[in-house]
């Protein structure tokens, strides 16, 4: 009993703290002289025949009422939704009745009651595709051939793999942390320019390294769970998850393109996913060079690499928030870096920590780096 009331009591003490300063405001005497501050972020923008609407979400010392809206340099009438001031973190929809052109370049300016601006361009004016059954099969096809497709065509290398020896093997390992390691960085960089377009209080940057951290410690308790690190099909399945939260996104930037009617655009990074993702297969192969896995496993591993490229197009294919979008970035990065972390504790265990100083091991990651920086090169 008294262990728990002395745990207690520390909880409570903090909890009447917090309270103190948020709900008792001791410091609002120094500042109450200062200005307002506002700030306001367009999260997603919708455009329908004849008019766009904006959700927005707000932050700062007051509430923010929206007064006036600019759109192309001059003053339109507008709707919000809920009506009145956003309040701190709230979001709100401005609709504008715009007659807006397909393909055109639109800016916006929003006035707040205080006379501060924000504004927001549309680069590319375009009705996002409507998921009906003939655009979700057409963009699930879109999804396939940039995810699943290459993921398994890189697997069809697994039986030559397989008669490679003791050091191609070590090599291939090698390759896949530089394969990996080239994913976590891009991916940590899609992530953090998400990260940036969001209000500064939720932090979308820093959001990218949390997710990351807590999506690694979560893969590597459930991987170890059994008191023993995933080796063979298991850890071809991490891998697998890894690059298939990476497909993600890669699927949302597609998506996006196909959005602002880019199509030109969209064929172009399809075509260079393709090339890229080749590679993966591989990646996913090489763990499993010790083991037989049945052929079905091969299925599900290119399953769950390639099939998050479909929901990535389908989602990227209308507005998504960019919060949403950093976060999904983030737990493909934790992902990855538990990935890595597992294959290099399996290159230890089997050939010992000598084999991380030899030539080969170093030029396979070197050369996994050069091969997705090549093929990146096309996308």
């Amino acid at each position: 009993m008294s262990r728990v009331f002395w745990l207690a009591v520390p909880v409570l003490v903090l909890a009447g703290l917090v309270a103190y300063v948020l709900i008792g405001r001791p410091f609002e005497a120094f500042t109450a002289a200062a200005p307002p501050v506002e700030e306001l972020a367009v999260e997603q923008v919708r455009l329908e025949r004849g008019a766009i609407a904006l959700t927005v979400r707000a932050d700062g010392s007051i509430p923010v009422e929206i007064a006036q809206v600019q759109v192309d340099g001059a003053y339109r009438e507008f709707t919000i939704g809920p009506s009145g001031a956003i309040g701190r973190l709230a979001r709100a929809t401005v609709t504008i009745p715009y007659p807006w052109i397909d393909g055109e370049t639109h800016h916006i300016l929003l006035l707040t009651s205080t006379g501060v601006g924000f504004e927001h361009t549309i680069d590319v004016a375009m009705t996002p595709p409507p998921l009906t059954g003939s655009s979700l099969w057409t963009l699930a096809l879109v999804g396939l051939l940039l995810g699943v497709a290459p993921v398994a065509t890189g697997l069809l290398a697994y039986p030559a793999m397989r008669t490679m020896g003791p050091g191609a093997i070590r090599f291939l390992l090698a390759l896949t942390i530089g394969l990996l390691a080239y994913l976590l960085i891009d991916t940590l960089r899609e992530g953090l320019e998400a990260g940036a377009e969001t209000l500064g209080r939720l932090r979308g940057e820093t959001l990218v390294f949390v997710a990351a951290a807590l999506t690694a410690l979560v893969l590597l308790a459930v991987g170890r769970r059994g008191g023993r690190p995933p080796e063979g099909l298991a850890l071809a399945t991490f891998v697998a998850l890894g690059i298939g939260l990476h497909n993600l996104g890669e699927g949302l930037v597609v998506g996006a393109a196909f959005a602002t009617g880019a199509a030109a655009l969209a064929t172009f990074l399809v075509v260079g996913f393709i090339l890229h993702n080749v590679t993966e297969g591989i990646g996913i192969a090489a763990p499993l060079l010790r083991a037989r896995p049945p052929l079905i496993a091969f299925a599900a591993l290119a399953a769950l690499a390639g099939l998050p490229a479909v929901l990535g197009v389908w989602a990227g294919s209308q507005a998504v928030s960019p919060f949403l979008v950093a976060l999904c970035f983030g737990v493909g990065a934790g992902a990855i870096v538990q990935v890595i972390i597992e294959i290099t504790g399996f290159t230890l265990r089997a050939d010992g920590a000598a084999t991380l100083a030899r030539p080969a091991y170093a030029g396979g990651i070197v050369a996994g780096l050069a091969v997705m920086y090549t093929t990146a090169l096309l996308v």
